[in-house]
């Protein structure tokens, strides 16, 4: 783990919980060791010092804090039509370390409507995530109900499809890559596409084009 979690650094924390047992059972520190902190919201890297630490909590004072960004090189943002949010949180932690920026879920025609998406577990990843990368800012993650909506608000995406162009070698761009479901587009859908990229390979699971695309574009 590169750092631990903490939501609002001060003078003086307390860590309780997941983070004291890792802290006391795995790292097994003791009294005036330093521990690395961050909040992934302002780039800074907090030094602490272990005051003290017992069964139930550890006592930390702030030393010293660090400008010392880590975030994605490039900028990347995923159109993610909503799939099993078990798959989902599978593989959002590779998304996280390979760098990508945001992530839109979509429910599109072919999204199976029962499926929630709960944004508490995604960001308990993403945290989980950040601290075994490095990563010093959060994901950014936002739900649209309908494709309809995603293309009204994004109207320069590029889609994800059998029947498009190559994916280039080199590509830069902010706008969106949109990514269909297990079942794929609709006619209707695939009616709103001014740009499309396929990639190459047999017929692959939503899940696998994701890392496929991200691997392409961001490494």
């Amino acid at each position: 783990m590169q750092f631990l979690y903490f939501e609002n650094p001060q003078n003086n924390i307390i860590i309780t919980g997941d983070d004291h047992k890792y802290l006391f059972k795995v790292r097994r520190v003791k009294p005036n060791e330093l521990i690395k902190i961050r909040n992934l919201k302002d780039d800074y890297l907090y030094i602490y010092k272990i005051d003290s630490i017992n069964k139930k909590e550890a006592l930390l004072s702030l030393q010293e804090k660090i400008h010392k960004p880590n975030k994605p090189k490039k900028y990347l943002h995923i159109g993610w039509c909503v799939i099993d949010p078990k798959n989902i949180e599978k593989t959002l932690p590779s998304l996280n370390e390979m760098g990508v920026s945001k992530i839109t879920f979509v429910y599109c025609d072919y999204s199976q409507k029962n499926f929630k998406i709960k944004f508490e577990r995604l960001y308990k990843i993403l945290i989980n995530s950040s601290q075994q990368c490095g990563r010093s800012d959060m994901m950014e993650i936002e739900i649209i109900n309908s494709s309809k909506e995603f293309f009204e608000k994004y109207d320069n995406f590029i889609a994800i499809d059998f029947d498009g162009e190559k994916f280039p070698c080199e590509i830069k761009t902010e706008n969106p890559f949109l990514i269909g479901p297990e079942g794929g587009f609709s006619q209707n859908e695939r009616e709103q596409f001014k740009k499309i990229y396929k990639l190459e390979g047999f017929i692959l699971r939503s899940e696998t084009a994701v890392c496929a695309l991200c691997a392409k574009y961001l490494l």
